[in-house]
Order: C-alpha cells, then structure tokens, then sequence
C-alpha cells in the first residue's frame, strides 16, 4: 500500500502547481453548463491522478486537506466574528420511519428511565443517506478498495487503537472560515428545481455578486433550496438539485477543506458513466476534502443576507468515536 503511495506522490499537485494545473484541466476540456457535459467517466477516471492530494501531505496523512487550517486560518475565521450571533446548521431530527437508510426512521429515541428526579433515554440515529445532519470520515467512501491516501479499506477495520482515517482523526474539531454560495438567491427563486447543476459559471457569478472569494483553507457551504422545495412540496422530490462534475477542477484548485450542502452536493441523477455521488466521493477519496451533508442553510442564509456578509466562522465538531465512518453533529455558524 505504502508503495502505491509513493507512486502516486510523484504525479500529486501540490501547492501553486496543483492550482494550475488544475485551471488547465478545466480549460482543457471544455467544461460549461452549455451544450452536453463533457465529464465522461474517462476524464473522470484521469483526474483521479492528475488532481490527486495523495502524497501531498506526507504518506501516513489522515487529514487530508484540514492540513491548509493552519492557526493563522483560524485565527482569521474568530476575527470574523463581530456581532457575536450564532447559528445552527442542522437539519431537525426526522422521526418519520422511511426518511433514513433502508426505510428506517432517522433518529429513534428510547426513554430508559424517567421518574420524579430525573430521565434518561438512548438515541439510535441513522446518519448516512438524505436526513441527517452529519459529517463524513475518508472511511466512508473508497475508490477500487482503497480510501483516501491508498489506505485500504481494511485499515478502517483493524484492532489497532488508530482506525485509519475514521471520524476519530477529526476528534479536535475544525474552526475554520465559511463561505456560503446562496445559488437559489443567485437564480432569484426559493429553491432550485431537483435535478438542477451548479457549474464553475455559478460558483464565480456568486463569488461576484457577494463579494467573497473561496481561498485555500476554507470551507465551502452551497445552498440550493432543499428544505424550502420540501416545505412547500410535502416532501423530498426524486432528484436533488447540486453540483455538477465540472466543477471538480475548481474545488481543487481553490483548495476547500470542506464542502457542504442540504444533500450529498452532486444533482441527481448522475451523469452517464458516473458514479451516483461523482463529486462527494472524490472529494472524499482523491482531494481528502471532509464533505458535510444533509446541512439546513436557510437560517444562515437569512443571517448573512442580513448583514450582506456571507462569509463567517465556521465550528465542525463530529464525535470522537474510534473507527466510525462518520458522525451527526451540530454545525455552528458564528457572525
């Protein structure tokens, strides 16, 4: 496995070259949201070397792209903080049984005891799929058996105290700066239509008109409208509305730690020859880029387009359980 590592950190980008490189990629190819998608699964496949991060931070990294939050990134994130009003960006917890995994209800809350001095209950949640709030470990998603770095996906399950790349490496927490990319706002309607892509042209309209600008370090919060289409519609569509392939160049290029939206990111339903989830998992996999799903970003949207600020600090604070392949929690937004 080591070798495969090493192997791969030879052709890796690191630094301004993956930046340009990156940029060529893009150009190269033609991507725009005009015409038919050019992302076929062949150049799908051919980014998987030539925008890989494997390597980029040494052969034993489990943190991927967390290593660009340096203290100077949070100490810019806590000076974003001036008006001291917090916000919450998880979804509620849905106790409707076929809204989780399999038809299961997400969240199942068991009393254990009550009585006149006290309670207590157990909660079972069911955190992967279009529910719940959580956040993904590399260990979640694997590219021909191999996780993020070329661990293999046996290392997730070995009795060693480590657990590679689990939620446990990301037990200190992130406090970093967040960018939200309204793209409903943007569009000038409540929500996008399901199946609707987000391209680069989107992504670049919206880092205009709200003048902020993705940079290395940060986190990456797009909002299309989910919960309010739900709202309105009595429930989930069939497709979902999210980014296109054509934006993977991008992501690399401006060097996001994380990237969250109100699903799993990507529109639905995939394009021909990719895989269901193309930008989640090689976020996941191939950039090492920690992915939030499944976030409710229509209070944060409505506290930034009051301040006509939409950039803010960002805490990420997953459980710390050895092994898990991710973790529900609460993200906090601080303006």
């Amino acid at each position: 496995m080591k070798g495969l590592v090493r192997g791969l950190a030879t052709i890796a980008l690191v630094g301004a070259g993956a930046a340009q490189t990156g940029a060529h990629v893009f150009q190269r190819e033609g991507l725009s949201s005009t015409g038919q998608p050019a992302v076929t699964r062949e150049v799908y496949d051919r980014w998987k070397t030539e925008l890989s991060n494997w390597g980029r931070w040494g052969q034993d990294d489990t943190l991927g792209a967390l290593n660009l939050v340096t203290p100077s990134k949070r100490k810019q994130a806590a000076a974003l903080v001036r008006d001291g009003v917090t916000v919450s960006l998880a979804a509620p917890a849905d106790f409707q049984k076929g809204a989780g995994p399999s038809g299961v209800a997400p969240y199942e809350l068991v009393v254990t005891s009550r009585g006149p001095t006290g309670a207590g209950d157990r909660m079972n949640i069911a955190y992967h799929g279009n529910a719940v709030t959580h956040l993904d470990a590399f260990g979640h998603r694997f590219f021909d058996g191999r996780m993020y770095n070329g661990f293999s996906w046996e290392e997730l399950t070995k009795s060693d105290s480590r657990k590679h790349e689990s939620v446990y490496d990301v037990r200190d927490g992130i406090l970093m700066r967040g960018i939200l990319m309204d793209i409903a706002r943007l569009k000038g309607v409540d929500y996008l239509e399901p199946g609707t892509r987000i391209y680069v042209e989107d992504l670049e309209a919206w880092e205009k008109k709200a003048k902020v600008k993705v940079s290395p370090g940060d986190a990456l919060l797009v909002r299309t409208g989910r919960w309010q289409f739900e709202k309105r519609n009595g429930g989930p569509g069939k497709t979902f509305a999210g980014l296109d392939p054509s934006v993977i160049p991008w992501l690399k290029t401006r060097d996001i730690v994380l990237i969250g939206g109100e699903d799993s990111q990507d529109a639905t339903p995939p394009l021909p020859g990719l895989p269901p989830l193309a930008v989640h998992d090689f976020c996941l996999v191939t950039l090492g880029v920690h992915t939030l799903d499944n976030a409710d970003l229509d209070r944060l949207a409505a506290a930034a387009a009051a301040r006509n600020r939409w950039e803010f600090m960002l805490v990420v604070a997953p459980l710390a359980v050895p092994g898990a392949t991710g973790s529900p929690f609460n993200p906090i937004a601080a303006f």
